[in-house]
């Protein structure tokens, strides 16, 4: 996998949740995931406890409030998704504050924030206190498809390599006295694209005859095997479980 590559949403820390190894924090959230999805849209005071829980797995990483809530502006788009579902959805109507609202559009617009937000915050929560290497290392000991793990670690690496591609190509277009200010110069950025794609291409290209070079024959060598023991896995699936007994409660009161 190489060396680390940090991102923007990992915060550096030294807490229980940073020391977990990956695996378990990746089984967790997709079990949390599944739970507060699996959970009856009219338990709203189950959603309450699923935001209480992260807030105390954030607050034992040591993730301030403010971070979190930045990162969860990229849920944005859904939000304005959801605020439209009342006017747009059928069925029985209610007047609120002298607007005509789809209840089925209601409970729609509350599930998708509830469920979606929880969603959102959770991985927010495990990108904040695992690096993306860790991340890939945790996928492969999940097993996931190992070309797929490869697929996203050369995504990983690679893409810092081609954005920095694309920023010498604005300079030396700047430094021409290119300036994009309409449709007439969408040709010329176009052609830079394009000049990106091949330049790209051709990378790949090279890399593959490198490790093909050096003895690749279509899977990476584990340098590091990541383990977990019986004390981390029930750290990590305390979320989860206690997820879990909400939702029960959810279903049967």
């Amino acid at each position: 996998m190489g060396a680390g590559h940090a991102h923007r949403l990992y915060r550096h820390g030294h807490s229980p949740v940073h020391s977990l190894p990956p695996h378990t924090k990746l089984a967790a959230v997709f079990a949390f995931v599944v739970v507060v999805v699996s959970t009856p849209r009219e338990a709203m005071w189950a959603f309450a406890l699923y935001a209480v829980l992260l807030a105390t797995v954030a607050w034992r990483a040591r993730v301030p409030a403010g971070f979190l809530l930045k990162r969860l502006l990229i849920e944005v788009p859904f939000v304005a998704f959801a605020v439209l579902m009342p006017f747009v959805a059928e069925g029985e109507r209610v007047d609120v504050l002298g607007l005509s609202l789809s209840v089925n559009g209601l409970w729609g617009a509350w599930n998708v924030l509830a469920k979606g937000t929880l969603g959102v915050a959770a991985s927010v929560l495990l990108a904040s206190t695992t690096e993306l290497r860790e991340l890939l290392l945790g996928l492969q000991r999940l097993r996931l498809p190992p070309l797929l793990v490869q697929i996203a670690s050369f995504m990983i690496r690679y893409g810092d390599v081609i954005t920095d591609e694309m920023r010498r190509m604005r300079i030396a277009r700047e430094s021409r006295g290119f300036e994009a200010s309409g449709v007439r110069h969408w040709g010329v950025l176009a052609k830079s694209a394009g000049a990106l794609f091949i330049r790209s291409y051709e990378r790949g290209e090279r890399v593959h005859l490198a490790m093909v070079s050096r003895g690749y024959a279509g899977s990476m060598p584990v340098i590091d095997e990541v383990t977990a023991s019986r004390a981390q896995w029930s750290y990590a699936l305390a979320l989860p479980l206690a997820a879990l007994l909400v939702c029960l409660l959810g279903w049967t009161l």
